[in-house]
């Protein structure tokens, strides 16, 4: 199996005391954690948060013109195409959960990439049966799969918008056209970055003519997305999904001279973003909901909650204790979602079963508070149905969230991405970068003698660890919006911060800011340097093989109180949260 490697470095941390409370919330931000809170946000009607600043700003504009919670997402994913390229964009996919107050209702979009109707479950298999290596399998036209997130913003800001469409474009066009300065980690990212200036389109756009990254505070312009945009904003999405600029995806793909893809123009036609139910359960005196699959998040993320539930976290705090008891969840979450959840099209996804109370206290159960259980098994959920599965395990990375409240109330909380830091190294024609989303699919169709759930197939859609998510109080009323980056990472990161706000009072930049702990069914993985790594000691002597290293989040999130909004961007990264 493949797992991301986390650097062991020194670790020095100080735990966090929990601050002020006000009617079971937190309040105004504080700088708790030793890092800096520059990020955090206070406002009294209205929010936007990012992982890029002029992305938050392009929210808070539209929030600002009287524009909903859907036009300000909109807003913050275009100029985050433009900002925050090696994340997210039109190449790419996306899931929304979109709060709608005067219906009450809670809206699930799923655009999420779909495979090539060309694509067959040994896709990512050597002539000998074994699986290519994960970085060769990522770069060229292979790994691409149809890009979503168009269609999900069109299908969201039809139900939930009230600017025009194309006015959700001028901060981005204007972005695209003028230029915007280089920042530390778009520079370090390409610094790191081989297979990017192979490509001559993405070369001419992120690189110097000798072929040294743009740096930091450099001018970036790129003219073809923004004509690019200029298209979209005045023909909507079909633009993208037929006519030259499809055309250009599709030849891009085929084009790539190691390992060309196989997505055509009809792929692109038919595919739909799709509406589905939220996934929602009880937490303590709250209501948690989350993206179904093929997303993966919600119910991990509502399992793990309803696993830690029976504990005190409160009297815990944030501490080992605490910690432990997030990584023992994080466990059971995993054995059990990756042996189940696959698209929902294709596999009879037992999501009842898994998030049945009698089933979820049964298995929590497992949890010893005074010793790791090491490797854990999956259940056996109630109203299971169909084939049988074997498990599988995939490497997820990239990845961008926002999130936006809008002065009447409407909340967005959105999670996207093109998978791999710059996708699949592919740029078209019109500016974007492509995904790499083919290679969520696990590589290796059987296992045990048995189909795994996550194996490619045509049409398919690729099991997803984003998790957007948004947290009601007793009366029905969203209070917490938050969601993360990091690939698999995201459902720990989201986790850790809705115990950190709900539990332990942390106000949401406390939140996102204080030290990362997950665990994926194997090593404990804590955030060296951070509060979580100094639990390192603590956590082995209960059995817990523990790994260091830098996890870099990318959470947002917004607490919606009596008194205004309070919002935490993760400093991890590069986000902001302004409002109004």
């Amino acid at each position: 199996m493949r797992r991301k490697a986390f650097a062991t470095t020194l670790i020095a941390a100080a735990l966090l005391s929990t601050g002020a409370f006000a009617q079971g919330m937190p309040t105004a931000p504080e700088a708790a954690t030793g890092r800096s809170v520059r990020n955090a946000g206070t406002a009294r009607t209205m929010m936007a948060t990012a992982a890029n600043p002029l992305a938050a700003a392009a929210g808070r504009e539209m929030l600002r013109r009287g524009g909903t919670a859907v036009d300000a997402a909109v807003a913050m994913q275009l100029v985050l195409n433009v900002v925050e390229p090696q994340s997210s964009g039109i190449g790419g996919g996306a899931f929304m959960l979109a709060w709608s107050a005067g219906e009450k209702r809670l809206r699930s979009y799923d655009g999420r990439e779909a495979a090539p109707e060309a694509a067959r479950p040994d896709r990512f298999l050597k002539p000998d049966g074994t699986p290519v290596p994960f970085r060769e399998a990522v770069v060229g036209g292979r790994s691409v799969g149809v890009p979503g997130t168009l269609r999900l913003l069109e299908a969201a800001h039809a139900a939930g918008g009230r600017l025009p469409w194309a006015d959700l474009f001028a901060p981005a066009v204007r972005l695209a056209e003028e230029g915007f300065a280089v920042s530390p980690r778009l520079n370090g990212l390409l610094r790191r970055e081989t297979a990017l200036k192979a490509d001559p389109r993405a070369a001419a756009v992120f690189f110097e003519p000798d072929g040294t990254p743009k740096s930091v505070g450099a001018t970036l312009r790129n003219p073809a997305l923004a004509d690019t945009f200029r298209i979209l904003a005045r023909e909507g999405a079909k633009a993208f999904y037929e006519g030259p600029i499809a055309d250009d995806v599709v030849a891009t793909v085929a084009g790539h001279p190691a390992a060309p893809g196989d997505l055509s123009r009809e792929d692109l036609r038919r595919y739909a973003a799709v509406e589905r139910d939220a996934v929602c359960g009880p937490y303590r005196v709250w209501r948690v909901c989350g993206m179904g699959p093929p997303s993966s998040g919600g119910i991990a993320v509502l399992q793990i909650l309803s696993f830690l539930e029976p504990h005190d976290l409160a009297a815990f705090g944030p501490s080992p204790a605490a910690g432990h008891l997030l990584a023992e969840a994080g466990r059971l979450a995993f054995a059990d979602r990756n042996l189940f959840v696959a698209d929902p099209a294709f596999v009879s996804v037992p999501v009842d079963g898994l998030l049945d109370p009698d089933y979820l206290l049964a298995r929590g159960r497992l949890i010893d508070p005074a010793r790791a259980m090491g490797r854990a098994q999956p259940g056996d959920p109630p109203r299971r149905r169909g084939l049988l599965f074997a498990p599988s395990e995939e490497i997820e990375t990239g990845t961008s969230h926002l999130a936006a409240v809008d002065a009447e109330g409407n909340a967005v909380s959105m999670t996207t991405s093109i998978e791999d830091a710059f996708g699949a190294r592919l740029m078209t024609a019109g500016g974007f970068l492509l995904n790499n989303q083919m290679t969520d699919f696990a590589f290796v169709p059987e296992a045990e003698g048995r189909p795994v759930a996550n194996r490619v197939e045509p049409g398919k859609r690729p099991r997803s660890s984003m998790s957007p998510t948004v947290v009601f109080d007793a009366e029905g009323k969203p209070v917490l919006l938050v969601g993360a980056a990091g690939g698999a990472l995201i459902i720990g990161y989201v986790a850790k911060t809705v115990v950190a706000v709900l539990d332990w009072k942390l106000d949401p930049q406390q939140a996102v800011d204080f030290g990362n702990i997950a665990n994926l069914n194997g090593s404990t993985l804590v955030e060296a340097g951070a509060e979580t790594g100094g639990w390192k000691a603590a956590l082995e002597a209960l059995g817990h093989v523990v790994t260091a290293g830098d996890m870099t989040s990318g959470t947002q999130a917004i607490l919606i109180g009596p008194q205004g909004l309070s919002g935490g961007a993760d400093g991890r990264r590069e986000g902001a949260a302004v409002g109004d």
